[in-house]
């Protein structure tokens, strides 16, 4: 399995790579990589949060124990772990390949990064659609644009050092 990440990184390494000289003057290429994964993970999370709200958990509560979750809340809880899932392996597989660390102590600082985000996440929205009563989505990709940065710094000065 690792075999077979490790060609798919390198496959996406170098169709990232081949435009990258498009954006050489703005950033150095670990950035540029780390946006193009980073860009493509979050299209991805946003697209599942929308197809998950709106055509699963829109307009119902969800009871889990003694617990309720709006739907908003609900999303976020099962779409969090899969964007997390694809996001580390294509930052360890692309972007910070060059990193010493083990991959279960990586995984386990980004699994940190990853709880921060969510705590952000889930602040946003109870603020901007419970608070302010913004729409759920258009308010989760303001959040993203906020997270996106934040994780940046925190993967490559913590997680992938």
């Amino acid at each position: 399995m690792k075999k077979i990440l490790i060609k798919t990184g390198r496959l996406i390494q170098k169709a990232i790579d081949f435009t990258y000289p498009l954006f050489r003057r703005l950033m150095p290429l670990q950035m540029y990589r780390y946006a193009a994964c980073g860009g493509a993970n979050s299209l991805f999370d946003l697209l599942l949060y929308f197809l998950l709200y709106n055509f699963i958990f829109k307009d119902s509560l969800h009871p889990v124990g003694s617990l309720t979750f709006s739907p908003h809340i609900a999303t976020l809880i099962v779409v969090s772990p899969v964007s997390t899932l694809t996001g580390f392996l294509l930052q360890k597989y692309v972007t910070f390949t060059a990193s010493g660390l083990r991959g279960g102590i990586q995984l386990f600082r980004y699994v940190l990064v990853f709880l921060a985000n969510l705590l952000i996440n889930y602040t946003g929205l109870k603020i901007m659609v419970d608070g302010l009563h913004f729409f759920p989505t258009p308010s989760k990709l303001i959040i993203t644009v906020i997270t996106v940065i934040l994780s940046y710094i925190g993967q490559k000065k913590f997680t992938f050092k």
